[in-house]
């Protein structure tokens, strides 16, 4: 399993409609820390099958990231069930993106 790109035109369908958690992650190319946690992003989608991990591309996406006030990147939303659960700025190592998953949907 790999990560999903989403874009806005695909948004609604992917991560709203979703019949399983997604993490949602906001990155551009040019930004240094999406780029570190993108290897263990690709990773964790490999480990829990049951959470959808996605990525948009902030630059060539623009209306998602303002309708969900993303200021700062890399950030990661979790939704489940077409709502927010729970945000994370800025770039965390592996265990404690798993961690975070895991709490914020326990």
């Amino acid at each position: 399993m790999a990560t999903n790109k989403i874009t806005d035109a695909t948004f609604d369908t992917d991560v709203l409609q979703s019949d399983k958690p997604v993490v949602l992650d906001f990155w551009a190319e040019w930004c240094g820390p999406c780029l570190q946690i993108a290897p263990s992003l690709e990773e964790i989608s490999n480990e829990l099958p049951n959470v959808s991990i996605s990525k948009i591309n902030i630059d060539e996406n623009p209306m998602t990231p303002s309708q969900f006030g993303v200021r700062g990147i890399p950030t990661m939303v979790l939704f489940k069930n077409g709502e927010v659960v729970s945000t994370k700025v800025g770039a965390l190592p592996k265990n404690a993106i798993i961690d975070w998953i895991n709490s914020s949907l326990a």
